[in-house]
């Protein structure tokens, strides 16, 4: 995959990228940092299929097949996170990959209903 836009890599929301085979392609700063435990940019070109379970491996599976989207929220020691996956397109529009958004909410974060 080509290189981000500085802004992409150095965005403090964590961004990992995929291909259609499941291959970790790309991570910001700030995907390296959350997941430098588990060894942080060493995991591009590994598989999306190690680090998750059955049920995210199907959940994957759906998304690369529909080109949907899967919007969730977690909380993680004491951390509320936005969770946004989703397929991202080649230029002929067909499903490439996956895009996931790694979100910290602030504590207390306003929610407005606009007319």
């Amino acid at each position: 995959m080509d290189s981000m836009p500085d802004w992409v890599t150095r965005l403090p929301g964590a961004v990992t990228v995929s291909d259609r085979d499941r291959r970790i392609v790309y991570m910001n700063d700030a995907a390296a940092a959350t997941w430098a435990a588990k060894g942080g940019r060493a995991l591009i070109g590994s598989s999306l299929e190690a680090c998750h379970n059955e049920r995210s491996r199907g959940i994957i599976d759906g998304l690369l097949s529909s080109g949907g989207v899967n919007v969730y929220t977690i909380e993680k020691a004491g951390v509320k996170k936005l969770i946004h996956q989703s397929a991202w397109r080649d230029e002929s529009g067909a499903v490439a990959g996956l895009v996931e958004l790694s979100l910290v909410l602030p504590e207390g974060m306003p929610h407005f209903v606009r007319g």
